[in-house]
């Protein structure tokens, strides 16, 4: 979802523009100040990751974009006008924030801007995910009033399984701006050795290669839910929430399977709200 100019000064416009989303039904279940901070991480993250994926400018442009993000925090941690960061600064304040966590998702972006992510090994994949998804979930536990421990592995777990998710339901819109996200082990075992990924993805044997990354999304699944299921301290039904959606994702793709030809996977209005209600009633 591209971020238009007018939301982008307007945290209102961004919540009507993402209103009736899995996200935004679990932000509204916060708190009010919980809820605004939430809000203020996922426009830095939309903003960031919007000049990742402009396609329309060079490469060295949007990184010169990204570096400026990188100046923008550091004078925001440093207690100067902080330029276009200004916005997060009373979330930083309020929840302690860390400047490492911003930074990182910068790095996740700066991997799409090098050069179009295709086939990357496993353990890259695993970095991607961890800049991308999991330093957003460090944020996000602190403002959710996690301890640190249970916080960073509900972090890791849930932002590898969301982001391995995330994955496996964008293989088109990925593949039709160049990028090929499943990695380069099982796609070799499946005997697709190309990295063009609209080839990749247009072979048969594609849905090997999404099943095994979606068994290893489901173990972070399963791994996010002891954490959830030790009822650790902290406000925890937006993440219950969203694993409990993006788990269901999962499971349709599942049954669906990913050869060609695909269809989007969506979860409804109706079935999102008996998500909510399952989530509020058993947790």
């Amino acid at each position: 979802m591209t971020v238009d100019p007018q939301t982008r000064a307007d945290p209102a416009a961004l919540q009507a523009q993402i209103a009736g989303s899995s996200f935004y039904t679990a932000m509204r279940l916060m708190p009010k100040a919980e809820r605004a901070a939430m809000f203020a991480i996922y426009t830095y993250c939309r903003l960031v990751d919007d000049i990742a994926d402009d396609g329309t400018r060079p490469r060295d442009v949007r990184a010169i974009e990204l570096q400026r993000w990188r100046t923008d925090l550091d004078a925001l941690y440093a207690r100067r006008p902080a330029g276009q960061a200004a916005f997060l600064e009373g979330p930083v304040r309020d929840f302690g924030l860390r400047q490492a966590d911003f930074l990182a998702v910068i790095d996740g972006m700066d991997m799409d801007v090098a050069e179009d992510v295709r086939a990357p090994d496993r353990a890259t994949l695993t970095l991607y995910c961890d800049r991308v998804a999991v330093a957003v979930g460090r944020l996000s536990t602190r403002i959710f009033g996690m301890e640190e421990g249970p916080g960073l592995e509900l972090a890791d777990r849930l932002g590898q399984a969301l982001q391995l998710t995330n994955i496996l339901r964008d293989l088109d819109e990925d593949a039709a701006i160049g990028r090929l996200y499943l990695p380069r082990e099982p796609l070799v075992q499946a005997g697709i050795v190309t990295t063009d990924p609209l080839a990749a993805i247009g072979d048969p044997r594609v849905d090997i290669v999404c099943r095994d990354l979606a068994a290893q999304a489901l173990d972070h699944f399963a791994a996010a839910e002891r954490v959830l299921r030790a009822r650790p301290r902290g406000r925890l039904m937006a993440p219950r929430l969203m694993a409990a959606v993006y788990r269901a994702i999962l499971q349709d793709m599942l049954v669906l399977g990913w050869a060609p030809p695909r269809r989007r996977v969506r979860i409804g209005k109706l079935r999102l709200l008996l998500i909510v209600a399952r989530c509020s009633v058993f947790g």
